[in-house]
Formats: structure tokens, C-alpha cells, sequence
């Protein structure tokens, strides 16, 4: 069902109010780990989760061209943090038709597609998802031509990604 200009506004603004949450409550935990921020966390992904699920039953990913930039990508982060793999590989394919319609930032297609990837143990398309042990990217497919699939979407070379994590890491 299509949303009315007031629904998109609210989704949009419960979207970002609660990616901004989750940024929140995982910098704190990063700042000072407790068991208690650290279920905090997971408390507030699973809910978002839920959220997020109850919007997309409803209204089909949030894409840019409904609910703006800002309110598609935070859905896009809720989507990364949620704990169901079934649920991300869903949201993928309306995030790969989204984008393949031209409503939806083909960046957003490139980090979910590598998420799966690499939650599913297969070779990652575009090198977004780094071993946070190693600071070394997951197994990339065919990684000749990795920086040309990330410059398709938006995305500088791999070499700059490991270099930029490797100084603010």
C-alpha cells in the first residue's frame, strides 16, 4: 500500500529515530562494555527488527524515493543490525528490485548483498564487510574486479576503505 505524504513523514522519522538509538546505545557499550548496555543493544536491534518488519509487511521497503535519503539509509542500518538472516535475505531482493526500478541507492544493494554474503560463508560481491579480527575484508569474489563492482555503486577503491579503517580504526 502506498504511503500518504504524513505516513511517509512518520515512518521516515521513527526510521532515523530509531537508527540513531541504536548508534547510541552501541557507542556506549563500546565506551564502557557492560552485560547491561551490551543487552541494551541487542534489546534495541531486536526491536528495530520488528519495527522494520512491520513496515515493509505493510509498505514494502522504505526506499529514498518514499521516505528520503536519510530515513532509506537508517532503515538500511536497522536492516544490517537485525537479528533474522531470513528477513535480511528478503529485504535484500526488495532492495535489489528497489534499486533495479531506480528507487533505492545502489550502495544500499551492495552492503546488504555483502552482509548475506558473508552471513551465508559465501564470497562477498563488493569487499564492504571487513573481518573485524584481521581488519582484512572477507573473501571478496572475483577480486580483480572488486573496485569496478564498487565504483558501479558508488563506492571508492578497496585499497582506500582498508587504508581509511586502518588510520581511524
Amino acid at each position: 500500500m502506498p504511503l500518504s505524504p504524513a505516513l511517509a513523514s512518520a515512518v521516515a522519522a521513527e526510521l532515523v529515530r530509531r537508527a540513531e538509538a541504536d548508534r547510541e546505545l552501541t557507542r556506549q557499550a563500546a565506551a564502557g562494555p557492560t552485560p547491561q548496555r551490551r543487552r541494551r543493544v541487542v534489546e534495541c536491534r531486536r526491536d528495530n527488527a520488528e519495527a522494520l518488519a512491520a513496515i515493509v509487511r505493510r509498505h514494502g521497503w522504505p526506499s529514498a524515493d518514499v521516505v528520503g535519503a536519510a530515513a532509506s539509509t537508517a532503515a538500511l542500518m536497522i536492516l544490517l543490525h537485525a537479528p533474522d538472516l531470513d528477513f535480511r535475505l528478503r529485504c535484500r531482493d526488495l532492495i535489489a528490485q528497489a534499486t533495479a526500478d531506480g528507487h533505492c541507492p545502489a550502495v544500499h544493494l551492495a552492503y546488504i548483498a555483502d552482509h548475506c554474503a558473508v552471513e551465508l560463508g559465501e564470497p562477498q560481491f563488493y569487499g564492504t564487510r571487513v573481518n573485524p579480527v584481521t581488519l582484512r575484508p572477507y573473501p571478496v569474489r572475483r577480486p580483480q574486479s572488486v573496485d569496478e563492482r564498487r565504483r558501479d555503486v558508488g563506492l571508492g577503491p578497496l585499497e582506500e576503505q582498508m587504508r581509511a579503517l586502518r588510520l581511524h580504526g
